[in-house]
This record gives structure tokens, sequence and C-alpha cells, in this order.
């Protein structure tokens, strides 16, 4: 138990990362979208707000200027209120539309596509009051008013600066007509809008970083962690070397029984080895036999010596057999005359004449 919670010095696997992912564990900031959505919205603003203020000024003067005109029957009163709602749903449908298009890939860039249907169920224990005040007095719930205030004091500030380097378009303002005013007065919100939500998106982001780091430090894993991670992964380690070490002597044993049947061994020096055995009255071409890397390797050059194989060095030759040849299958064509190059160069040294194949019938 005391390594279990030792400390946490080791990244998190893939495969605790994708648990984390499974329950909903991610590196969230709920300001980062809401700011940037926020100056999505000013953006929109800015491009399509015009549309919007022409109809609702067509509407005003549409509505007041026909005043002496209006009879209050339900059924016109209905019908001209939902001919306005839907002129303005027409209006408003493109600002709306790329909003909620905005608020949707504010979520997906910070975490992906993420399905987790056990969050659609409710969860009773979070109407308990009691559960509701641990969670406000908590370490997190007051990190979480810390900045809030802190982004009520930003806005705050950035809206007093606006102003502040504007003040003598405010002061002149009070001459200008109404609808210079009305302007005037459209223009310094959007710029305060504007200069505010850039400042959010700011802090978010800063926000958003110190999610990610929390996130990270989180995850992190004791070294217990780690080993019981392997364990159910991979299954029990003393397990897992005894089957290695059964399949390794099960190859070794194989190559025992297959080196000494061979006619050489092609080495690259050390590295590879690639034993060759051909019999001309049932062989059509000669066939690898035994092959291996490293400690493999060195087994088979040592059984040669033993049975005194030769051994020829042949880098490139070896390291295409061992490649492209597996054991108990013949050479490729194209490797022909290097391998029969190599077996008379065998039978020379033994004093015996190089053995042709059979004659096709």
């Amino acid at each position: 138990m005391a390594e279990h919670a030792g400390e946490k010095s080791f990244e998190a696997t893939p495969h605790r990362r994708q648990e984390a992912r499974d329950k909903g564990q991610v590196a969230f900031s709920q300001d980062l979208g809401s700011a940037a959505l926020l100056l999505l919205g000013v953006f929109l603003l800015m491009i399509l707000g015009g549309g919007v203020m022409k109809f609702c000024a067509a509407l005003m003067v549409h509505q007041l200027g026909n005043a002496h005109e209006l009879v209050v029957v339900q059924e016109d009163f209905l019908h001209d209120w939902l001919r306005i709602a839907f002129q303005l749903a027409i209006v408003l449908l493109p600002i709306l539309g790329l909003l909620m298009l905005g608020g949707v890939m504010a979520s997906v860039l910070q975490v992906g596509f993420l399905w987790i249907p056990d969050k659609l169920s409710p969860d009773f224990s979070r109407l308990s009051p009691l559960a509701g005040l641990k969670r406000i007095f908590s370490v997190s719930g007051t990190t979480r008013l810390g900045f809030g205030l802190v982004k009520v004091f930003l806005v705050s500030a950035v809206a007093t600066g606006v102003v502040w380097f504007r003040w003598d378009d405010v002061m002149r303002s009070a001459a200008l007509d109404v609808p210079e005013f009305g302007k005037f007065l459209i223009d310094i919100s959007l710029s305060t809008m504007l200069w505010s939500a850039v400042a959010l998106v700011i802090l978010a982001v800063m926000d958003y970083a110190v999610q990610r780091w929390k996130y990270e430090q989180d995850l992190r894993m004791t070294h217990q962690e780690v080993r019981e991670e392997m364990k159910n992964l991979q299954g029990d380690p003393q397990v897992v070397a005894r089957r290695r070490a059964i399949q390794r002597q099960m190859v070794l044993n194989r190559i025992a029984s297959s080196v000494p049947k061979a006619d050489v061994v092609i080495t690259n020096p050390t590295e590879l080895a690639v034993a060759i055995q051909y019999t001309p009255d049932e062989m059509a071409a000669p066939v690898v036999v035994a092959k291996g890397a490293g400690v493999i390797a060195q087994r088979i050059r040592r059984l040669a010596l033993e049975h005194n194989i030769p051994v020829v060095e042949r880098k490139p030759l070896a390291q295409l057999l061992y490649k492209e040849v597996d054991i108990s299958r013949p050479i490729p064509t194209d490797s022909y005359a290097a391998v029969a190059e190599v077996l008379a160069y065998v039978y020379q040294l033994k004093g015996k004449k190089l053995p042709m194949p059979p004659k096709a019938a």
C-alpha cells in the first residue's frame, strides 16, 4: 500500500489515458468554450448585425407608423406575429447557426469526439444539498470562485479602459442626433464586447493550460501502478518469462536438429546466420533450413563449427535470405546464382564436385 500510494513519477501509459477518456476524464475548460463563443458572437454581430438592425428598424417603422390602422382581431394578431417571428428567424438563423457550430467546435477541438452514455444517466447524488455545499466550499470550488472574480474584474477593467480611451467621443455624443447617437452607442458597445472577449479568451487559454497540466499530473502513475497495469495487460511477468523461455528453447531445439543437415551457413558476419541445405535428388532448389539473428545466429554458427559445416560471409546474400525466405522454403529464383557460387566454393573446399539437379522429364 505504501508503494501504491507513493510518488507518481511515471508518465501515463496509453492504456491509462484511454481508460480515463472512456470515463470522461479529459482536459477541458468551460471558460475557453464560453470565451471563444463570445468572441465569435461579437464578430458575427459586426458582420451580420447590420441586417438584423435594418430588419428591426423596418419592423418598428411599419408597426408604429400604422398604429392608427391596428384592429385588435385575435386571428389577424396571431397571423401577424407568426409572420414577424418567421421573418426574424430567417434573419437570425445565420448568426444562431454559426454560434451553435462554434460552440460544438470549441468543445471538439479540446477533447475530440467523445461519446459517454453513462454521463447522460441522472446522478441523484448531485441533488443533495450537503454534496452541493461540499463542492462549493471545496478547493476546486474556491478556485473557480476566485477565477470568476478575476474575470469580473478583468471585464470591468477592459470596459472602463475602452470608455476612457474614447471619452472625448462619449462627451461629444450628447450633441449627436438620435440616429447618429444610436450608431455611436452600437459602435462603442461592440468595441467594449470585442476587447472584453479578447481578454477573456486570453484568460481562458491560460485556464486551459492549467487544466491540461493538472490533468497530466492526475494521470501520472506510481511504480506499483505501472507494474499492475503490465500484469493485467500482459499477464504475470513470471508466466510471460517462462513462456518466452519455452519458445526460445523450442527454437533452439529446432535449430539443433536442422543445422547439422545444412551444407553451408551464410552470415552477415555476426548479426545474421542462414543455414542452407541442397540435395539435388530431393530438391529442385536449395532450401533454408534455419535462420536467426543475434543470439540465434551465434547458436547457428556454433553448431555449424561443431559439425564441420562451412561458414561463409556474404552480407547482401545473408540479409536477402533472412528477410525474404521462410524456414523450410526454397530460395528465390533471383538468388540462384549467388547461392550456387557459395555452394560451388563449399564443395571445392571439400574436394567434391557440385551435384547437378536432375533434368526435368
